[in-house]
């Protein structure tokens, strides 16, 4: 499944609806041991707020044992982590994942670059709750 990249940002298409993606996405968190520190509705606050966007929520997802390396190595990278995913649906109704490219941080944060495995199954996890 082909991502496509903007400013750091890699998005995929899903096959699903917003909940749906959610909550394959969800399923795949906990299978794997991975913390979903948070899950934000963002167009659910903007209807509470007497304003209408498209479904848009974020999970703000990650491993302490994955991220704290890469936070000793380079702290700055705090800024970045825990990881984020973006399931949003656009105005002609496609549902996309996004999520900023691994690689990306490492370029931004200057960590060694063997650590980018610590935080690359954001994509995997992202192509599998899309499919």
């Amino acid at each position: 499944m082909p991502a496509t990249a903007d400013h750091g940002i890699l998005s995929i298409p899903s096959a699903h609806s917003v909940d749906e993606t959610v909550a394959r996405l969800q399923n795949l968190l906990q299978a794997r041991g991975i913390t979903l520190f948070a899950l934000i509705d963002h167009s659910g606050e903007a209807e509470k707020a007497g304003l209408h966007m498209p479904d848009t929520k974020l999970l703000i997802l990650g491993n302490p044992k994955a991220g704290t390396p890469l936070m000793l190595a380079a702290p700055t990278t705090a800024i970045d982590l825990p990881l984020k995913i973006l399931i949003a649906e656009d105005a002609a109704g496609s549902v996309s994942i996004s999520f900023t490219d691994p690689a990306w941080l490492q370029q931004r944060h200057g960590f060694p670059r063997d650590l980018i495995p610590n935080i690359a199954a954001v994509k995997l996890l992202a192509e599998q709750a899309a499919s």
